[in-house]
């Protein structure tokens, strides 16, 4: 459904782009940017995440890129927790242990009107369990997709530039779960909505 949104979306407004905009651009097409969650793993280890991403990109016309994506996270409670929730820190809601969730994936992202853009990410993920003692208890496996509207500014003659999104997330697969993580996970939903994020980048 958000994929039909995106696609809605493209439709509607790109053909309200500049004619400059529709013509292909071979200059800096690629990009390295990182969500700012990267710069903030420090603080208390209980709920240190240690969130790690990188998306390598390659324009492929002047409204058109995809991306590489590597990212690394370390979850201490359910990634469908409401944000209300989240923000409390109720360790009545945290998991006993860690779950580390690693993987490398695909974005498209389509600009519809000068900064505006929509995109979508998919990312296989290998996920570890760890226990309340530090010792790994299992693996699985899940399927992470996100959906983002945001607007992008550029700086210094467009070498970087700034993402301010919101964005949705659903993993539709999520295997191999330990009964322990399973009873808080299912305790919430498998989609999180509209979480704000600023993206970093520059191109070369």
């Amino acid at each position: 459904m958000a994929l039909v949104f995106v696609m809605l979306f493209t439709s509607m407004f790109g053909q309200n782009q500049a004619k400059k905009d529709s013509e292909f651009s071979t200059e800096r097409r690629f990009s390295l940017s990182t969500t700012y969650y990267s710069f903030l793993n420090f603080g208390e280890e209980k709920t240190n995440t240690h969130h790690y991403e990188f998306h390598f990109g390659y324009k492929l016309t002047s409204k058109d890129r995809i991306e590489i994506k590597a990212a690394t996270w370390k979850m201490f409670a359910p990634m469908g927790l409401p944000m209300k929730e989240q923000l409390k820190f109720d360790e009545n809601n945290f998991y006993p242990g860690r779950l580390r969730e690693s993987g490398i994936g695909i974005t498209y992202q389509r600009m519809i009107w000068k900064g505006l853009f929509a995109a979508i990410e998919v990312m296989p993920q290998l996920k570890t369990y760890i226990d309340s003692n530090a010792r790994k208890i299992g693996n699985g496996f899940k399927l992470y997709s996100s959906y983002h509207l945001g607007y992008q500014l550029s700086f210094f003659k467009e070498r970087f530039y700034l993402e301010p999104q919101l964005h949705c997330q659903y993993w539709p697969v999520d295997t191999n779960t330990p009964q322990a993580f399973q009873a808080e996970d299912q305790k919430w939903n498998n989609y999180f909505l509209f979480e704000p994020n600023l993206y970093i980048g520059f191109r070369f």
